[in-house]
């Protein structure tokens, strides 16, 4: 049997590198070949990168690439990478197999469609990596069908009957990328179409999707027709069903995280602690921040917040913040949230239910305060509120401002003794002993992981 080698591409922001990363330490441990791939720019500004046997990186961008966030503009940035992607993982595809280790399998992530091309024209089979629920997937596949797609006949008034087991989705509930009066939607609309009309095109394609099919039967179903696999929960496995102790975290930060604050949690309560952060990507404004403070204070809770400064002004806002905080609490520029989310002190997470957010609460088994802000996590946090019932959604004001008697409210809901926040407490505990089930020997995502091999020997 030849030996498998997957190249594995992926943006170079942090909801796209975790799951990339950890698909490849799956894969690598294995025993297969892996070769991770990013802009050069993002290689430099990993840290701490995973070294495993069998595991390397490279890059598909010119040495001197340009950040994202310069002046060219992010939609710029990205076409520029198409073309010089294409040529460069061309020319990496052809010195692997001259080098006697050919890509058996190339698997890319969200905003890369083109690199399907590349696999087509050398005959190598492709994946899409999916790093969204399968409900999202479900949802974009409908949008841009080509037989019966809603794409441009899109009605606000209208709610939506997804799936049959689903509730029914307003407009807002749905991805914000696919709303007309989203700044990105020009940008996205058009690249979300290609990934679908690329797999549309290509039966011998498939998706592999961040979640496990106990979570998202129905999704499954649905989009069965698409060679559809869950790879998921892509978490690293000491946190998830804990066959390798070593492997504690994902790799690949792009951020540097503060080092006191498990000590912290280490004296705290069991399940006391309110956890608050927004991810790596969410600009959150001043007013909201102070909102979520004063929230926090009042509560009388102890709390741990994840506060990321972008800028100087921002910076110096936070450091007053810090200066306000009374009480048990503390502000940090950034941390290992799986570590976080897996510390017994935690008893619930405001956040704003990115699909990693989301999927290593439900590992974790921690109840999540809901306060969307853009792109799929509107649809997240719909489904963990009225289909996995492991959380409340906070509703904004007309600035689209939580305020603070709405944060305390469904903190109160969740740490409290009334009947709703109990049922939230047990499907948290419920949806973490089945997704550590889904990993284990014997599970969906082991099996998964298994055909992938088998497909791609």
């Amino acid at each position: 049997m030849k030996c498998r080698h997957y190249l594995i591409l992926f943006f170079p922001v942090q909801s796209h590198i975790n799951p990339s990363l950890q698909l490849a330490k799956n894969l690598a441990g294995s025993g297969a070949k892996v070769t991770l791939v990013t802009t050069n720019r993002g290689l430099k500004q990993m840290k701490s990168l995973p070294t495993l046997k069998g595991l390397s990186y490279a890059s598909f961008s010119n040495e001197n690439d340009d950040d994202y966030q310069s002046s060219s503009g992010f939609s710029s940035y990205v076409a520029s990478l198409r073309s010089i992607g294409s040529q460069k993982l061309m020319r990496l595809m052809e010195k692997f197999s001259d080098d006697g280790e050919p890509v058996t399998l190339l698997v890319y992530s969200i905003l890369l469609p083109w690199v399907a091309a590349v696999a087509r024209e050398l005959q190598v089979p492709s994946a899409f990596l999916f790093i969204q629920c399968a409900t999202a997937f479900t949802i974009y596949h409908r949008f841009f069908n080509s037989q019966d797609g809603i794409h441009g006949r899109m009605d606000p008034s209208v709610s939506i009957k997804l799936l049959q087991s689903l509730p029914l989705f307003s407009f807002s509930d749905l991805p914000s990328f696919l709303l007309p009066d989203s700044p990105l939607s020009g940008f996205m609309i058009p690249v979300l179409q290609e990934h679908i009309q690329v797999l549309e095109q290509d039966p011998r394609s498939f998706v592999l999707v961040n979640t496990f099919e106990e979570l998202e039967q129905e999704s499954f179903k649905d989009i069965a027709n698409m060679n559809i696999i869950a790879v998921g929960p892509l978490i690293p496995l000491a946190f998830c069903d804990g066959s390798d102790l070593t492997d504690k975290s994902f790799g690949g930060d792009l951020f540097s995280k503060s080092e006191d604050y498990v000590q912290w949690l280490d004296t705290k309560p069991k399940c006391s602690v309110i956890y608050v952060s927004f991810g790596s990507v969410a600009v959150i404004k001043k007013e909201q921040k102070e909102e979520i403070l004063h929230a926090l204070v009042e509560s009388g809770r102890p709390f741990l917040w994840v506060l990321r400064s972008s800028n100087s002004e921002e910076e110096e806002v936070h450091k007053t913040m810090k200066n306000g905080v009374k009480g048990d609490g503390i502000i940090v520029p950034w941390c290992s949230q799986v570590e976080v989310l897996s510390h017994q002190s935690i008893g619930c997470f405001v956040t704003h239910c990115g699909w990693n957010s989301t999927l290593e609460s439900l590992v974790s088994g921690v109840p999540l305060v809901c306060c969307p802000q853009f792109s799929d996590q509107t649809t997240n946090a719909k489904m963990v509120e009225e289909v996995w019932g492991t959380g409340v959604r906070a509703k904004a004001n007309e600035e689209s401002i939580v305020e603070r008697g709405e944060i305390k409210k469904c903190l109160d809901i969740l740490t409290g003794d009334e009947d709703r926040g109990k049922r939230i407490r047990e499907n948290a505990v419920k949806w973490r002993g089945l997704a550590i089930e889904a990993v284990k020997e014997g599970g969906s995502t082991y099996n998964n992981l298994k055909k992938i091999l088998e497909i791609s020997g």
